[in-house]
């Protein structure tokens, strides 16, 4: 048996913040793994291991024990504490120290994701979004309840297991209802799927529908998370222009007949980031070219239930159904971090769609689910969304008045008849470019103009959310934006 006179650790460091009996413990593997400490060499005792490294006993018998449990060590009862004997060979190439501090690296490859920011809140200064709800409209008081009872009832079903992963059958059945009878979908349960808000659900269409190589047109401005998501599967993205009634259908022809198109990617009802609709002649053109082309349209009616004028034209999906891919979502109406979202789509693309649920997700959250099936049921989402589109009707008024009276005649834009945002476009292009580069200098953050444009040579513009402001903190964001600009007084 081998007694070594002494032992020699790395660093053991207190003021670091990985618990003393791990640091100690880790560094004893790595000196197994090293091959410095063999099989059956015995370990110092545990008061001189303590007094070797000045800190507590305790301290070294809690790694020991932990190394025993794992088998990486054995107690030989008074005799000591050795290296387990099936330690025996185990001898790994020299590598270098295992650091002490900082970031740690994987020493493997890793896919490195494209240049593009997370999108994270910002920390103090306005945030501009591109048209979030506000979610201090929503009552806590209303949700609690709604929460409780999903609770309840979920232990007396038990109902709080994993389920399938087309989501909860209740809130399935109130979205099919939904679309049934407020945006003319023919549709049922079975051609539901909830998922964790548009974006998930965006994904989760592209990646039933891609492969790598695939090309998927969208409008030349357009979503750039999208976007993201195409490329990440691998598809090539053209974008094709806008007109001032929508996309260019002459434009999305010339681009099946040059490439394969699987799919197209569209915001029709108020189009990203413009808030123009397209017109029934260009929804009916693009369903022609999707069955002669045989592509998949994925129509993302992502704010639907805002429309503040004429009555909102009919989901294309409504008269589509076997060409359409419908995506939606109840995150604005509600609240953006419940994350609830849908699509809706032939039968046999949910199955394919919930396939990819199963293996990135398992299921869904079943506790949030059956809390808003529980609001709908009780008549409090139809409450919230009549009185919420109150006040943003009074909001999105405010906020052109606003605009008019700070940025005067240096911005075009239109009133939007529905959604939350305003597209600003710029006659001037360096008040656009002034505005951008001074923006973190005002604690001003916004998405920069760069971020919707999918073509070389669309026009630059800046899409204003209004919805989650209060008039002062609306009142605040267009001076600091004027600001910027270099207009503010």
């Amino acid at each position: 048996m081998l007694r070594p006179w002494k032992i020699t650790l790395g660093r053991i460091d207190p003021a670091r913040s990985t618990p003393l009996y791990l640091q100690i413990a880790h560094a004893i593997v790595h000196e197994i793994e090293r091959g410095r400490l063999a099989a059956e060499t015995f370990l110092p005792s545990s008061r001189q291991l303590a007094d070797i490294l000045g800190v507590n006993r305790k301290t070294v018998v809690l790694a020991y024990e932990d190394l025993i449990a794992q088998g990486w060590l054995e107690s030989r009862g008074t005799r000591g504490t050795v290296v387990a004997r099936e330690m025996a060979g185990l001898r790994r190439p020299e590598q270098p120290p295992v650091p002490q501090a900082g970031p740690v690296r994987p020493d493997y490859f890793v896919h490195q994701p494209p240049a593009r920011p997370l999108a994270m809140p910002s920390g103090g200064g306005i945030k501009i979004n591109e048209g979030s709800p506000d979610g201090r409209l929503f009552s806590t008081d209303v949700l609690a309840r709604a929460l409780r009872s999903a609770v309840l009832r979920g232990t007396r079903d038990n109902g709080l297991l994993y389920r399938d992963p087309r989501g909860s059958p209740r809130l399935r059945e109130e979205i099919a209802t939904m679309l049934r009878g407020e945006r003319g979908l023919n549709v049922e349960a079975e051609n539901i799927c909830i998922t964790r808000g548009s974006q998930n659900a965006i994904f989760l269409a592209a990646q039933a529908l891609l492969s790598p190589g695939d090309t998927v047109i969208v409008e030349e401005l357009t979503y750039e998370p999208a976007v993201a998501a195409f490329t990440a599967l691998g598809a090539r993205v053209v974008g094709v222009p806008l007109t001032e009634h929508g996309i260019d259908t002459r434009a999305v022809e010339a681009a099946c007949r040059a490439h394969r198109v699987r799919a197209i990617f569209l915001t029709p009802h108020h189009q990203f980031p413009t808030t123009i609709a397209l017109r029934p002649e260009g929804r009916l053109r693009l369903l022609e070219l999707a069955r002669q082309f045989r592509f998949a349209v994925i129509e993302d009616d992502y704010d639907h239930e805002f429309h503040f004028e004429t009555q909102p034209l009919l989901p294309m999906a409504s008269y589509a159904l076997d060409r359409v891919i419908y995506v939606g979502s109840l995150s604005k109406l509600l609240l953006p971090a419940l994350r609830v979202g849908y699509v809706a789509a032939p039968a046999s693309v949910i199955d394919a769609i919930a396939h990819g649920v199963s293996l990135t997700d398992g299921m869904g959250n079943s506790l949030i689910e059956e809390a808003v099936v529980e609001l709908i049921s009780d008549g409090e989402l139809r409450r919230h969304a009549r009185r919420a589109t109150q006040i943003y009707a009074e909001r999105r008024l405010a906020f052109a008045d606003l605009l008019r009276s700070e940025l005067g005649g240096h911005v075009d834009f239109r009133v939007p008849d529905g959604g939350l945002a305003f597209w600003l476009r710029f006659p001037d292009g360096h008040l656009l470019d002034r505005i951008e580069a001074n923006a973190a200098m005002h604690k001003l953050t916004l998405a920069p103009s760069a971020s919707f444009i999918a073509r070389p040579g669309a026009e630059r513009g800046l899409r204003i959310g209004f919805g989650s402001f209060t008039p002062p903190e609306a009142q605040a964001a267009v001076e600091a934006l004027a600001r910027a600009g270099g207009l503010g007084r």
